[in-house]
């Protein structure tokens, strides 16, 4: 049974891995990990955003960016203008303000097409662990550490962890996407 909790180790890492990717899509909403790829030009090297600030939603449409040291609003502002994310940031000395624009219809299918992918790869690790898995039970088999019986029952639980995962990351990918498609 060792082999099972293994793979199902590896199935979890598989699904939290994408949970946090889906998380970096956007949906109409503001939300603050929309900012978490931005890179900020600060003390000498390129820093994460969420290390030399705070990053809040007060309302649905807006982020509020508050650096902790108020010298890095205009590098923070550039960083957020220049990450590619069709943000356009604006500063009033203390604060910058990130209003969210809606989604146009043709974006947000393009993040559904995006969504799949990450879905799918999901998908592929985790019939990856189940292969690995089942290798490693006929390698025993074949070294007659264990029974045929034992064999057979241990890659039908495989198989059911690999199941039970998969649908995991499909009921994510659902929820994702109609929070994307959400007007």
């Amino acid at each position: 049974m060792a082999l099972v909790d293994e793979a199902k180790s590896r199935m979890d890492a598989s699904v939290a891995a994408i949970r946090r990717e889906f998380e970096t899509v956007r949906t109409g909403k503001a939300v603050p990990s929309i900012l978490d790829s931005v890179r900020v030009e600060a003390y000498g090297s390129r820093m994460p955003l969420n290390q030399v600030s705070t990053v809040n939603a007060p309302d649905p449409s807006l982020l509020v960016v508050q650096p902790f040291d108020p010298s890095l609003i205009g590098p923070i502002e550039k960083a957020v203008l220049t990450a590619g994310l069709g943000l356009n940031p604006s500063n009033d000395g203390t604060i910058i303000r990130v209003p969210i624009p809606p989604l146009s219809e043709e974006r947000r299918k393009q993040y559904v097409r995006i969504l799949h992918k990450m879905a799918e790869e999901g998908r592929v690790s985790i019939r990856r662990a189940r292969q690995a898995a089942n290798e490693r039970v006929k390698a025993r088999l074949r070294a007659n550490e264990v029974g045929e019986d034992q064999a057979h029952r241990t890659m039908t639980d495989v198989q059911k962890l690999t199941d039970e995962y998969v649908s995991r990351i499909d009921h994510l990918l659902s929820v994702k996407e109609k929070e994307v498609m959400a007007i």
